[in-house]
């Protein structure tokens, strides 16, 4: 909260409006599914409803509570006519509805000038400190957990959905809150779908299966893919594979501070263009993580952010090939002073099950 006011001066604001859960957990710690968050120079204070009266009492610290008996947008407003004016009120036009910006815009009353915070929760959020690296590593450790269990039991009687199943069981198993996003298992020629959703499809013999899995320990999310063969793999498969395993290595090599996005993106890209495979890797890189699953950083062709140490990014590389199928590798990395590291550590060579 300290290093977020120090930057207000600079983006021109008197006051911050945070409408975002996961900016607002990040600030005060309040995990609740409805809140508003006013931060000033030297106060701040959380609105949420009655539901969370003893929740935020025991989980927010350094913020005033106010609890709205007559709805969120008209507590916040009340407290913004309090406000001398001319205000200049800061904002996330991707965290506020067009419907909530109008109705406190004419609740609060005439003087506010709406500034575009330009992200700047989302930039502090992407540097992690020790305490969040931590909990990133506990839930690393938790989805790699999850896939040696995961290896011995997977088989071609099992449907997509069992296996699914499966993982998220062993999260919760093994203390994890829960999935950090609908788990992907996707087999044959569904694995050269990206972002396939499980189905009753059972797994078949000789083909791919694309794992992308991922758990929430104290709110903060892992990511991995890893994808295996069921039977005995052709020799097709056995170099898409090698060439995505090569592409992701020179990616995650690339990862260091001072490097642009686009450096890390381009090291996996020229990987696969060189094993004529770059037409089928369809999306970025990598992406950032911490309380969201996709935050900021993004790895991917023309993004400029300059890589810096405490950020922790995924690099997952992928080919999908129709009728074919898919691979992807992914890593959860952190990057440190000199390079990267990866947090999460199932084994990446290639699996025939």
């Amino acid at each position: 909260m300290e290093r977020l006011r120090g930057f207000l001066p600079g983006i021109g604001v008197d006051v911050l409006l945070v409408s975002l859960l996961p900016n607002i957990r990040y600030l005060c710690g309040f995990t609740g599914s409805a809140a508003f968050l006013l931060v000033g120079p030297s106060l701040s204070s959380l609105f949420t409803d009655s539901r969370y009266t003893l929740q935020a009492r025991e989980e927010v610290s350094g913020t005033r509570v106010h609890i709205a008996k007559r709805g969120l947008i008209r507590a916040v407003s009340e407290a913004l006519r309090s406000h001398k004016r001319p205000l200049r009120l800061g904002y996330s036009p991707h965290g506020l509805t067009v419907a909530q910006k109008k109705a406190l815009d004419a609740q609060s009353g005439p003087g506010i000038r709406w500034v575009s915070d330009g992200n700047l929760v989302e930039n502090l959020r992407a540097v992690k400190d020790a305490d969040e690296l931590g909990r990133m590593r506990e839930a690393a450790d938790l989805i790699s957990r999850v896939f040696s269990d995961l290896i011995r039991m997977i088989g071609p009687k099992m449907t997509e959905l069992d296996v699914a199943a499966e993982i998220e069981y062993k999260i919760k198993h093994y203390g994890g809150s829960g999935p950090s996003f609908d788990t992907i298992v996707a087999s044959g020629p569904r694995s050269a779908w990206p972002h396939a959703r499980p189905t009753t499809k059972l797994l078949g013999k000789s083909q791919l299966v694309v794992l992308d899995q991922g758990a929430i320990i104290c709110g903060y999310c892992s990511d991995m893919t890893r994808t295996v063969f069921l039977g005995r793999a052709t020799q097709k498969v056995r170099q898409m594979y090698a060439a995505v395993l090569e592409a992701q290595a020179a990616a995650r090599t690339a990862l260091r501070p001072g490097v642009r996005a686009q450096e890390v993106d381009a090291a996996a890209r020229n990987v696969l263009k060189r094993f004529k495979l770059g037409t089928y890797f369809t999306h970025s890189t990598g992406h950032g993580l911490g309380l969201e699953v996709h935050e900021m950083p993004r790895l991917g062709q023309n993004e400029r952010t300059i890589m810096r140490a405490g950020m922790v990014v995924t690099v997952e590389p992928g080919v999908y090939i129709s009728k074919l199928g898919g691979v992807r590798i992914e890593d959860e990395m952190l990057v440190t002073a000199t390079g990267a590291t990866s947090l999460t550590t199932a084994p990446r060579e290639f699996l025939e099950l």
